[in-house]
């Protein structure tokens, strides 16, 4: 079957759309669910995302790529301001930026902040996209596409479409895909079919295993918790129907007061971080692996551009 003839002979499009919003916006979570498979990190941590992750959403009339950015923020450590240039660079070289903000949250500060902030952004399209609305009845929700409306306007935002969704009860999520679509530029696909993240398989490791780190101690740490995946080596003498991927990989974290946060009483968290997350990486990369986690520590690492090196960002 041609896949690229259709019926109207509508042109194929293909480009890169990134969502926005303050941290917790629920940006990763729709990143997820429009590709239908785990690909950015998600937690209810803000500050998760610290790479872009790019998922792909394949489809026969276009191919949409979603880069996911940092939360933009007011910056305190030098991690802050690296991030929020990440985060201006990426909007300047997208073909459209979603804006999500959630249903059961009334605007505030911070998207008052990212709002100036797309405001300057001029040609890129923009669409407001209401997040979370299986927490709220209509009436709020009707309120925030109201005030979402009005916020536009104040700043001078004209918003290609406004529109609510929930990634996790999967309402509108295809819908959402159907608006952003036209807004691409016309072109041929970028990624093979396959495809569902060009993050190296390392970061997309190393990150599921800092989301499983952070599960544990939500309130303690955080943003102190780096991964770093030092190597990842399919195992020698393995019959070719058996293999093992054995991945070694460093958690560092700011101050040695912190190691036995992530250590647990004997190493009870480390052990259910290791087990979580390689349930995730497995799925991910379809092999069975082996894990072997270290805690170290890199002293006050989000302010050393040295260990911010070295740690890569």
């Amino acid at each position: 079957m041609d896949r690229t003839a259709s019926p109207s002979q509508a042109p194929h499009r293909a480009g890169f759309a990134c969502f926005v919003g303050r941290p917790n916006a629920g940006k990763s979570t729709l990143t997820n669910a429009l590709v239908g498979t785990k690909v950015a990190i998600t937690s209810n941590r803000p500050q998760t995302t610290r790479h872009t992750v790019r998922g792909i959403v394949h489809r026969p009339d276009a191919q949409l790529v979603l880069v996911d950015t940092p939360g933009l923020h007011k910056p305190r450590t030098l991690l802050g301001e690296r991030l929020n240039d990440v985060v201006r660079t990426t909007w300047a070289e997208v073909d459209v930026i979603g804006f999500c903000l959630p249903a059961d949250q009334k605007l505030g500060p911070g998207d008052r902040f990212i709002a100036s902030e797309l405001a300057e952004i001029k040609k890129t399209p923009k669409v407001a996209i209401v997040t979370k609305t299986d927490l709220v009845d209509s009436k709020r929700l009707a309120e925030q596409l109201i005030a979402i409306q009005q916020l536009g306007q104040e700043l001078g935002i004209e918003w290609a479409e406004i529109i609510p969704v929930s990634a996790v009860g999967d309402k509108q999520v295809g819908l959402l895909a159907d608006l952003i679509v036209p807004l691409l530029p016309e072109g041929p696909a970028l990624y093979p079919e396959g495809d569902l993240t060009d993050e190296p398989e390392q970061v997309m490791v190393a990150e599921l295993i800092r989301e499983a780190a952070l599960e544990g101690v939500r309130d303690e740490l955080p943003h102190s918790i780096a991964v770093v995946v030092e190597e990842m080596l399919p195992r020698e003498d393995r019959p070719a129907d058996k293999p093992l991927l054995d991945i070694h990989a460093n958690v560092y974290i700011e101050r040695p007061s912190q190691k036995g946060i992530i250590i647990g009483p004997k190493g009870s968290r480390l052990k259910e971080v290791g087990m979580k997350s390689r349930k995730h990486i497995e799925a991910l990369l379809g092999t069975p692996v082996f894990l072997d986690l270290h805690v170290k520590v890199a002293k006050d690492w989000q302010r050393d551009p040295k260990q911010l090196r070295k740690l890569g960002f």
